[in-house]
């Protein structure tokens, strides 16, 4: 089926996910595969992620999250995170521009400690530059782990408590939310992993707890707007239950 075809069916349905989450996977494969240098892949990618920023406003999605670089990365070979860097520090060159016509907002979240200072300026003039788009929230997840935003959400509300700000009776589902990187952002509705691997990798732990999941074998350089639109279609069919029962009523 063609992408317009989906994104027709989309439309007629009439309920796509709110929000978005995928983990970019399988730059490395797409590379070897054709005998090229790892970080061949990983600027291949970059065409991929204009797809589905593309598609995302298409489909009406309002909030769109990739995990871009984990804190695992950090343990790659130098020459590929500075390739990472460089790569990253390129995109926002490019598309910073394009972005902000398209009126889109990005946010990049994650401990930035480690990012060299061209990169965090880079950064910082892309999420200034596009402050107040309206059409999609792009959060680009950099040197980000799941398990590290928890703590670091528990570190906070301990350093709340200390100062007598909080007592530990306060601490609840959503004191703990809003001490997290993604404060304030719906959870996914809809979380995509490309390339077939069948795991979360440390990305958003808290927050998918109900997110409705979708394994693509395409590895992400290959990754298009059909693809997206065919995981939301497919997304569409499903019952989302929440622990209730069919039929049951979800409070808004």
């Amino acid at each position: 089926m063609k992408s317009s075809e989906l994104l027709a069916k989309i439309k007629l349905h009439g309920k796509p996910p709110r929000h978005v989450a995928i983990i970019m996977d399988g730059n490395g494969r797409w590379a070897e595969s054709r005998n090229l240098p790892r970080t061949a892949g990983h600027r291949a990618g970059m065409e991929a992620v204009r797809e589905v920023i593309e598609g995302s406003i298409e489909a009406g999605i309002e909030v769109l999250t990739l995990f871009a670089f984990s804190t695992e990365n950090w343990q790659r070979p130098s020459i590929e995170i500075n390739a990472l860097m460089g790569l990253l520090r390129l995109y926002i060159q490019k598309e910073t521009d394009r972005l902000r016509r398209m009126d889109v907002e990005v946010h990049v979240l994650g401990d930035l400690s480690n990012v060299d200072s061209t990169t965090r300026k880079a950064i910082k003039d892309i999420t200034t530059e596009t402050v107040g788009g309206s059409k999609l929230r792009l959060n680009l997840m950099i040197s980000y782990s799941g398990r590290k935003d928890l703590v670091e959400a528990c570190r906070l509300f301990a350093e709340e408590v200390s100062k007598q700000e909080m007592s530990p009776e306060d601490l609840n589902e959503e004191i703990l939310s809003e001490r997290l990187y993604t404060a304030g952002i719906s959870d996914p509705d809809l979380l995509i992993r490309t390339s077939g691997e069948f795991r979360v990798s440390n990305f958003m732990l808290w927050q998918i707890a109900y997110t409705e999941l979708s394994i693509v074998f395409t590895l992400w350089p290959d990754f298009s707007r059909k693809d997206l639109f065919s995981a939301i279609c497919d997304y569409q069919l499903r019952d989302r239950r929440f622990g209730r029962i069919a039929g049951q009523r979800i409070p808004r």
